[in-house]
């Protein structure tokens, strides 16, 4: 199962200079991303637990358009394991003008991430 969320980073966002945004953004994205996918897959939101890994891999800025993709790779009787990745699609060409942007030909990995969520005890697998 698999879930995407699409998103554009507006100046609020931004935490850096040059409109940096910050990777902290980025988690609470994959957050609400693992948030839908325990919703589809065990009707409870569920709870984030812990992350076993996080890279980030390229720079994020105001302006820019983000896929959020997650997909559960492990299903416990407890738990569930995930891998997110966040892409850029779009970009701001400020260059050109305040409001010319660019869909980007081949998408750009900024982050990626394997977490791990907790299911409440009566959506727990008895397997």
């Amino acid at each position: 199962m698999k879930t995407m969320l699409r998103i554009r980073m507006s100046t609020h966002d931004a935490h850096y200079g040059g409109n940096l945004v910050d990777g902290a953004r980025i988690l609470g994205l994959f957050g609400d991303a693992a948030t839908e996918l325990l919703i589809r897959n065990d009707g409870d939101e569920g709870l984030f637990r812990a992350y076993e890994k996080v890279d980030f891999l390229a720079p994020v800025f105001a302006g820019d358009f983000l896929e959020v993709e997650a997909v559960i790779l492990e299903q416990g009787n407890t738990s569930r394991k995930m891998e997110f990745k966040c892409f850029k699609v779009i970009e701001p060409r400020t260059d050109i003008s305040d409001s010319a942007c660019d869909v980007l030909d081949n998408k750009i990995l900024t982050t990626h991430a394997i977490g791990t969520c907790i299911v409440p005890k009566d959506k727990q697998r008895n397997e």
